[in-house]
């Protein structure tokens, strides 16, 4: 399964990126993340391992996260025009997941970050859950984005939210 989501983001690109970059902020803007902690690497490099839990409702979901891309290295200073890379990967019990996240300069002071997405399931039952539940991905990403604006032009905290 492939989708493909976006949002503009009232923040210039390099402040956007930094945002999303500092693991810090995880937890304010990421609804559900219970543990994003390194195992092998500095968190947010490439090549970086990852133990990731997530928690949505009753369920509890545990993966590896691998960084396979991140461009520009060095997030201060990016060049007009280009464009930033955040690309991982996420191993989990019966799913495989890669994100592909691109930020590019809307307006020098606005951000449109667009998410390509692509999930593979094994098993029976996570294989039943992805046909049955395709748009239940596309929203919580979606769902996910918003957050991330919310918190970055506003903010909100997603802990502080009321569920």
């Amino acid at each position: 399964m492939k989708y493909t989501v976006s949002i503009e983001i009232a923040m210039p690109r390099e402040e956007v990126a930094q945002l999303l970059a500092d693991p810090a902020h995880l937890p304010k803007w990421l609804r559900g993340l219970v543990l994003h902690e390194p195992l092998s690497g500095v968190h947010g490099q490439v090549g970086t391992r990852s133990r990731v839990v997530m928690q949505m409702g009753q369920q509890k979901m545990e993966g590896t996260e691998t960084i396979t891309r991140r461009e520009p290295a060095d997030l201060r200073g990016i060049p007009k025009g280009s464009v930033v890379h955040f690309d991982r990967e996420i191993v989990s019990e019966g799913m495989w997941s890669a994100v592909r996240d691109r930020l590019t300069e809307a307006s020098p002071d606005t951000t449109l970050w667009v998410s390509e997405n692509e999930y593979r399931f094994s098993g029976w039952l996570m294989r039943l859950v992805g046909l049955l539940m395709p748009g239940a991905f596309r929203k919580q990403s979606q769902q996910h984005m918003q957050d991330f604006k919310a918190f970055a032009e506003q903010g909100k905290d997603v802990r502080e939210a009321k569920e």
